[in-house]
C-alpha cells in the first residue's frame, strides 16, 4: 500500500541510512580495486560519498594530486568524514612524488583519448602529416593552435596528438610555463614518439590483413607471396623496439631531455632490416603490378581485403610503401629537433650524431634499392644488344642506365649531282660512362651500330628562333625550318667512336622537354657545382609522382625540391632537398614556395642533410 511506503520512507533512520551508504562504499572501492574495465561507469550518489570520492581520484582529483602536485593530506576534513578512501589519498600522495612519471598519467588520464592507447581513434602513417615535413610549422602562431584544438573538438578529425595537446601538460600549463623554443623542441621530439607509433599502426594491419591472410597466399606462389611482403615482421619488430624505447623515455619524464642516443643506436643496429626490404623493393612493385593484371583470383581476394574497415579504404601498396617512406622521413624529424636545439648545448651534437646516423641507414636503403634494380636491368639490356661491330663489355658493378628512348636522326646523302636529307629512328642506351648507339628491331632486341665514352660527346641544343644556328650544314637550316614545328632538335658531336673516328649528329626529340631531358642527360656537366642553390626556385610536392623513367625523380608529398630548369610543356628539372638526388617531373605535382623565410630556412636545412657527406 502507498501509505506503507510513505511511512517506510519517512521512518528510515540515520542508523539504516548510514549502513545502506556504508555498504555502498565498500561495494563501489572493491569493484574499482578490480582491472579498470569498467573505468569509464558512472557511480551514482552524493559527493560526500566514499564511493563517489574514489570514482572522482580516478578522475578529477587524482588528476590535480599528481599534475599540480596539491597535498590531499592536508584536508583532514576528508580523512575524519572518508575513512574508507584513506588508503586510496595514501597512494596517490606516493604518485605525487614521481609525478612526472608519463606512464600512470597516461593509463588514468589519456584512456580512449587515442593517443597512444587506443586505436579506434588513432592516425594510420598514411594519413599522418609529420609537422617536420610542413615548410610554414614554424610560421604557425598561438591563435592557430587554438585553431587546430577547435577543429579536433568540433570535428572529431583523428588529428595528429601533439605535445601540446596532451592532457597532462594543458591541465598543468606547462607549455605556458617554458619558452617557445623549448615548446617546439618538445613538440618536435613527441613527434618522433608520436608518429613512429601510427606508422607501427599501420605495419600492423599490413602483417595482419594482407601478409597473414590465408585466403590471399593460396591465390599465389611462396615465391611471390615472399617478393611481396619480404622481412616486412622484421622492419614490424624492429619498429617495435624502437618505439618501446621512445615510450619509456617518454614515460620517465613528460619533458623529454633528448632522443638521440636512442634514435642513434637503432639506426646503426636495430634497424638493418630496412636496408633489405627496400632493396627488394624492384621485385615487389613488379611482383604487385603482375598479380593484378594477370591474376583475377588475388585480385578479387585484395579488394575485399582492401575494403575491411581497418584499412580505411587504403589500397594495400600505400602499405607496402610504408618502410621507405619512414626511413626517409626520420632525417627530417631529426633535423627539425637538431634545429630547435640550442646549438651551444652538448644534446646538439648528440642529435647532429643522431642525424648523421640516420641519413647513412637512408643512403644504404638507397643504394640497396638501387643496386638490385641497375644490376638486373644491365643484364636485362645486356640480353637484348646484338653487336654488329667490335662487342662492348656492357656488365659492370659500377654502370647503371641514365636514360634510354628513341630520337630521330636526320643524314645527309651527298648524290652524284644533289644533296637530300634522309631521317631514321635512332634508340640510345646511355649509361653513366657510355653511350650505346643501336636500331630497334623489336622491343627486346636492338642492333648496336656504334658506341661511345660518354666523356667524349658533346651535345647543343638547336635555338627554334635562330634556323641559321642549325649545327647541320647546307641544307640544314631549311631542314630544321621545315621541322621546327614538329620536331625539337638538337646536336651530338662524337669526338671518338668505337673506331675512334669523329662524327656528328642531328636528333630531334618528339616534345620539348624530351629535348630538354636529353641534353641534361648527354652533357657531362650537370652545372650543380656551379649554380648558386640560393637562387633557385623552390617547390613543394603537392602530390605524389613515382618515377616511370630512369631520369625521373620519385616524390613524396611535402617533398621540398630545387628547381634547376623548368620546361613550358609542363616539366621541372630539380633536386630533392632532403637526399640531394636529382632528376624529372611533372609541375603539376608541386607547387612554388614564395615566403623568403621559409625559403632560406630550406637551404639551411639542406645545408645540414648534405653537409653529413652522407648521401641520403
Amino acid at each position: 500500500p502507498k501509505s506503507w511506503a510513505a511511512d517506510g520512507k519517512a521512518a528510515k533512520s540515520p542508523r539504516a541510512e548510514a549502513g545502506r551508504r556504508a555498504l555502498k562504499a565498500r561495494s563501489m572501492v572493491e569493484s574499482i580495486e578490480a582491472p579498470l574495465a569498467g573505468g569509464e561507469e558512472e557511480a551514482d550518489g552524493d559527493l560526500e560519498s566514499p564511493g563517489s570520492l574514489r570514482r572522482g581520484l580516478r578522475s578529477t582529483s587524482y588528476r590535480r594530486a599528481v599534475v599540480s602536485g596539491v597535498d590531499l593530506d592536508g584536508s583532514s576534513n576528508l580523512k575524519k568524514k572518508n575513512r574508507m578512501s584513506q588508503p586510496v589519498l595514501k597512494a596517490v600522495v606516493e604518485d605525487r612524488e614521481k609525478f612526472s612519471s608519463l606512464g600512470r598519467i597516461k593509463k588514468m588520464m589519456l584512456r580512449g583519448q587515442g593517443t597512444f592507447d587506443g586505436e579506434e581513434n588513432a592516425v594510420l602513417y598514411q594519413n599522418y602529416k609529420e609537422k617536420a615535413l610542413d615548410i610554414d610549422s614554424d610560421e604557425e602562431s598561438e591563435p592557430r593552435e587554438q585553431k587546430l584544438h577547435e577543429k579536433v573538438v568540433f570535428h572529431h578529425k583523428p588529428l595528429r596528438s601533439t605535445w601540446s595537446q596532451l592532457s597532462v601538460v594543458k591541465k598543468n600549463g606547462l607549455s605556458e610555463a617554458i619558452s617557445q623554443e623549448e615548446r617546439k623542441r618538445q613538440e618536435a621530439i613527441f613527434e618522433v614518439i608520436s608518429s613512429e607509433h601510427s606508422y607501427l599502426l599501420s605495419l600492423e594491419i599490413l602483417i595482419r590483413l594482407f601478409k597473414n591472410s590465408r585466403e590471399l597466399s593460396l591465390t599465389m606462389t611462396k615465391t611471390e607471396s615472399h617478393h611481396l611482403f619480404s622481412n616486412i615482421t622484421d622492419v614490424y619488430e624492429a619498429s617495435k623496439k624502437f618505439f618501446k624505447e621512445l615510450e619509456e623515455r617518454h614515460q620517465n619524464n613528460i619533458f623529454i631531455d633528448d632522443i638521440s642516443d636512442i634514435v642513434e643506436k637503432h639506426a646503426s643496429s636495430t634497424f638493418d632490416p630496412y636496408v633489405k626490404y627496400c632493396t627488394n623493393e624492384v621485385y615487389q612493385q613488379r611482383t604487385l603490378q603482375k598479380l593484378i593484371a594477370t591474376n583475377p583470383a588475388f585480385k578479387e581476394v585484395l579488394s575485399r581485403i582492401e575494403s575491411h574497415e581497418d584499412c580505411r579504404n587504403l589500397p594495400m601498396i600505400s602499405f607496402l610503401i610504408l618502410p621507405m617512406q619512414r626511413v626517409t622521413r626520420l632525417p627530417l624529424l631529426m633535423d627539425t629537433i637538431c634545429q630547435k636545439t640550442p646549438k651551444d648545448s652538448p644534446k646538439y651534437e648528440n642529435c647532429k650524431q643522431a642525424l648523421k646516423e640516420v641519413s647513412k641507414l637512408v643512403r644504404l636503403c638507397n643504394e640497396g634499392a638501387r643496386k638490385m634494380e641497375r644490376t638486373e636491368m644491365m643484364y636485362t639490356i645486356n640480353s637484348q644488344l646484338e653487336f654488329k661491330i667490335k662487342p662492348f663489355p656492357l656488365v659492370s658493378s659500377s654502370r647503371w642506365l641514365l636514360k634510354r628512348g628513341e630520337l630521330t636522326a636526320y643524314v645527309e646523302d651527298t648524290g652524284l649531282f644533289s644533296k637530300r636529307t634522309s631521317k631514321q629512328q635512332v634508340y640510345f642506351f646511355l649509361f653513366n660512362d657510355v653511350l650505346i648507339i643501336t636500331k630497334k628491331k623489336s622491343e627486346e632486341s636492338y642492333n648496336v651500330t656504334d658506341y661511345s665514352l660518354r666523356e667524349h660527346l658533346v651535345v647543343q641544343q638547336c635555338d627554334s628562333e635562330d634556323p641559321t644556328s642549325s649545327p647541320v650544314k647546307n641544307t640544314s637550316a631549311m631542314l630544321y625550318s621545315r621541322q621546327s614545328s614538329a620536331i625539337h632538335l638538337f646536336r651530338l658531336a662524337v669526338l671518338s667512336n668505337h673506331a675512334g673516328e669523329r662524327m656528328e649528329m642531328l636528333l630531334g626529340a618528339e616534345t620539348q622537354s624530351d629535348r630538354a631531358r636529353w641534353i641534361a642527360a648527354l652533357g657531362q656537366d650537370r652545372d650543380g657545382q656551379k649554380t648558386d642553390r640560393t637562387t633557385l626556385t623552390q617547390v613543394e610536392i603537392i602530390r605524389t609522382y613515382t618515377a616511370k623513367q630512369s631520369d625521373e625523380l620519385s616524390l613524396q608529398v611535402a617533398d621540398v625540391v630545387l628547381v634547376y630548369q623548368k620546361v613550358n610543356d609542363g616539366w621541372y628539372e630539380g633536386q630533392r632537398l632532403r637526399d640531394g638526388e636529382r632528376g624529372w617531373f611533372p609541375m603539376e605535382c608541386a607547387k612554388e614556395i614564395t615566403c623568403r623565410a621559409t625559403i632560406d630556412k630550406n637551404m639551411e636545412r639542406m645545408g645540414r642533410l648534405l653537409g653529413l657527406e652522407t648521401n641520403v
